[in-house]
């Protein structure tokens, strides 16, 4: 089976940004992007930010195929 040539991995929520990039490196790909964007949780009829999502996006090293 082939895997994905890009892939978007999500930092979750109790790890770091660096278990996340050597997680990526363990699964073979090369991060070559990042994007952040706010998670809002409604409380009391308003919305408020609870937390940021960080992605990163990876391209599989080729002869990792």
């Amino acid at each position: 089976m082939s895997r994905k040539k890009t892939v978007w991995f999500e930092v979750e929520e109790k790890e770091t940004i660096e278990n996340c990039l050597k997680r990526i490196a363990d699964e073979g790909y090369l991060v070559a992007g990042r994007k952040e964007e706010p998670l809002f949780a409604e409380v009391n009829g308003e919305y408020v930010p609870i937390r940021q999502l960080i992605k990163f996006k990876g391209i599989l090293i080729e002869g990792n195929i």
